[in-house]
């Protein structure tokens, strides 16, 4: 598949559980070699709409495309799955376990060992390879599940919670793998909480809500969509006297200021003013743009309420 190309493709999917809609009419598409964040609150539709993808249920009504076409016996050896319900079997051999983990995806035993040692040695467990399941510690074991996942070199990766219960050194050493998997071209969904993640590593985002799309696009576009008619600075001066600035907030530190402005008052036009003032001092400029997780409680918030 080329660059560009559309490797997941749901299209006016619906799925019901009894009287319970759980997935409503949703369409979205996962291009190439892309990070897409896929967001919700709990009981959004997000596990039943991966499950879909995978072809572990049927939807009712609509359709889905993965890596191409219809989902087959071929399409599972291309594909990488994290499930939030981790799952090992814990009384094998960590290195034993991977290597069978790789004939079940169709690989050869010795391919299966050399890649496994390679991964293990990457993620920190090269000295654990010997060691039962039952003995690694719950973040060594959320490790071997990636690499499980990641074992038969997949061309797509579906991750659900990747970072639960491990620490920052051993969350960013999955980061890590995750931007050289998305380097080689990998596409990768994951589904996750941590809106700073999805800032950091997504290019596109999915928020779903009561099985319903409420926003879809590119993270970068999300957030300008929400921004406020503000401006942030750094710098010394009277901002308050700038024309068209209706008040000012500092923030904790007193280092930053956001500027509000007046309706029909662009940032253009007071980059403009303090370019032109000699009072003003300024370090730094941008546009008031709110965190993922802002929009995040404005939205869930304003579609209902969520424990």
């Amino acid at each position: 598949m080329s660059a560009g190309e559309t490797v997941v493709q749901v299209s006016q999917v619906t799925k019901a559980y009894g009287t319970h809609v759980a997935v409503d009419d949703l369409s979205f598409e996962v291009q190439r070699g892309e990070i897409f964040a896929f967001l919700g609150p709990n009981g959004a539709g997000k596990t039943t709409t991966m499950r879909m993808i995978l072809d572990i249920l049927k939807p009712d009504a609509g359709s889905i495309s993965v890596l191409g076409g219809p989902f087959t016996e071929e399409t599972k050896q291309r594909i990488g799955y994290m499930p939030e319900e981790r799952g090992l079997y814990r009384n094998v051999r960590l290195l034993d376990l991977l290597v069978y983990m790789g004939t079940l995806k169709g690989m050869r035993a010795s391919d299966a060992r050399q890649r496994a040692m390679d991964l293990l040695n990457r993620l920190e467990l090269g000295e654990h390879a010997k060691s039962k399941v039952s003995e690694l510690s719950k973040g060594m074991q959320q490790k071997v599940q990636f690499i499980v996942t990641v074992l038969h070199r997949p061309e797509l990766i579906i991750v659900d919670e990747p970072f639960s219960g491990l620490d920052p050194v051993n969350t960013q050493l999955l980061k890590n793998m995750l931007f050289d998997l998305k380097d080689d071209g990998v596409t990768i969904v994951m589904s996750t909480h941590m809106m700073h993640q999805v800032e950091e590593m997504g290019d596109r985002l999915l928020m779903i809500d009561e099985g319903r799309c409420v926003l879809y696009g590119p993270v970068d576009e999300v957030r300008d969509r929400f921004a406020e008619n503000a401006v942030v600075v750094q710098g010394q001066g009277d901002w308050a006297a700038l024309p068209g600035v209706e008040s000012v907030e500092a923030d904790e530190t007193g280092r930053e200021y956001t500027l509000h402005l007046a309706e029909g008052v662009t940032p253009k036009m007071v980059m403009q003013a303090l370019a032109a003032s000699p009072e003003h001092h300024v370090r730094s400029f941008a546009l008031a743009v709110p965190s993922l997780n802002e929009i995040f409680i404005q939205v869930a918030g304003r579609n209902g309420n969520h424990a």
